[in-house]
């Protein structure tokens, strides 16, 4: 690690607001990185190596305006750091007090009644609850509802010659098949995807999530008394009895688990293959299977590049940098993916990548994701097989926004092509 501070005894206590290097003058830390910058969202992996070359695996950065957190971008350091609870808890409670009121990523990341901002037996509790109701999903049925609902978004372009893949097709695709998961309706499940886009773009934040949880509630109600084979109604039936708060906040996190991160897996992965040769470019004749292309996406451009934060109670050494207590620790996914000290040249079949997470908090709905994410592509690609992107990749826009790796558009050119029969 390079830095340019003096070195002073050890014995001095580290700095209250931001990370500092062990030995080093209290507030003798260099500048921020900005994570909600546009020119950040272009190249993020530039930034990642200005980053490494400053301050080695743990960096400041500021993930909004007045709201500065320490970055780990080392593979070993995320480790310890996601497999330590205890040390690094996932509850943001005291934290939250510090920040402005009106933060864009305060509802992003404040404290919830869920498994994913609790440790300790209340995250076991929530967690069990939420597992269960995540293996009760049919994956042989997962397929089918993926067809059924991927045959008309194809078909309502198809005949075009071209389209926008995140408006018409990931994002209603993804969106729709967890609105058939959870059992919500179509208008509940339209007020629900306004809220979450706003909430995850930490724009309107705020009446993203209370459009999201009036929408969610009544859902809830519903499967109270009419349950049926689906998310809702296993996590509102389950022994845990989570009472309507607990419910609410365990859907937000399923619907913000699967929304975002699926639908940007899916336009990520059709963005590489359309522009690798190794994955055929056209899609005519590649060496490398889609599976293999996620893969690729999962250690390069996870699709959600930087999360799973944690709040340390206490000062905390970690690799020679003091981390303050009660300030956001995130997990870089993309950088620590790419750190040099374990990246190897070639990595196809390698699934040691942290874009699900480790530790207690690590993704329970790998599986699901992995068929929703996959069939969506085999199908568009076996209808549009001359799938390419239709602007130069240069051209290509990044959406802003700490937290993830996110096309503002995917519009692709293709020969017009009858409509699909549907299933």
């Amino acid at each position: 690690m390079t830095t340019q501070f003096s070195p002073v005894p050890q014995q001095q206590p580290p700095f209250a607001g931001c990370p500092v290097i062990h030995g080093e003058p209290t507030g003798g830390v260099g500048p921020r990185f900005s994570l909600f910058s546009e020119e950040f969202a272009g190249d993020p992996h530039r930034a990642y190596a200005a980053m490494r070359s400053r301050y080695g695996s743990l960096v400041p950065i500021d993930l909004a305006p007045n709201v500065p957190a320490t970055l780990v971008i080392g593979y070993d350091a995320a480790v310890r750091i996601l497999n330590d609870s205890d040390r690094f808890p996932a509850d943001p409670r005291t934290w939250q007090t510090s920040i402005p009121p009106d933060s864009p990523v305060k509802p992003m990341m404040e404290w919830y009644p869920n498994a994913l901002r609790n440790s300790g037996d209340l995250h076991q509790r929530y967690r069990q609850a939420y597992v269960y109701a995540i293996d009760g999903i049919d994956l042989h049925e997962l397929h089918q509802t993926v067809e059924r609902i991927a045959v008309p978004l194809i078909n309502s372009f198809c005949e075009t010659g071209k389209a926008d893949l995140v408006t018409q097709y990931a994002f209603p695709l993804v969106f729709e098949v967890l609105n058939q998961m959870v059992g919500c309706s179509l208008e509940l499940g339209e007020r629900v995807a306004n809220g979450m886009a706003a909430l995850f773009d930490t724009v309107n934040a705020e009446w993203g999530m209370n459009h999201l949880s009036e929408a969610l509630m009544e859902l809830i109600f519903q499967k109270r008394s009419d349950p049926g084979n689906d998310v809702t109604s296993r996590l509102v039936h389950h022994s845990a009895k989570l009472d309507d708060e607990e419910l609410l906040s365990n859907l937000i996190s399923f619907y913000g688990a699967g929304v975002e991160p699926q639908q940007n897996l899916i336009n990520n992965t059709l963005l590489l293959m359309m522009t690798d040769d190794r994955f055929g470019g056209n899609m005519l004749g590649g060496s490398l299977s889609t599976r293999d292309a996620l893969d690729e996406v999962l250690f390069n451009d996870p699709p959600m590049a930087n999360f799973c934060t944690t709040y340390p109670r206490q000062p905390i050494l970690v690799e020679h940098t003091w981390l303050p207590a009660h300030q956001p620790v995130v997990i870089s996914l993309s950088a620590c993916n790419n750190d040099p000290a374990i990246r190897g040249a070639d990595h196809t079949g390698n699934r040691s990548h942290l874009a699900w997470s480790i530790g207690p908090h690590a993704c329970p709905a790998q599986s699901p994701a992995f068929v929703v994410v996959q069939e969506a592509i085999d199908l568009l690609l076996d209808a549009l097989p001359e799938l390419e992107l239709a602007i130069p990749v240069e051209e290509i826009v990044w959406r802003p926004g700490p937290f993830h790796r996110a096309l503002a558009a995917l519009p692709v050119a293709f020969p017009p092509s009858p409509p699909l029969n549907l299933v």
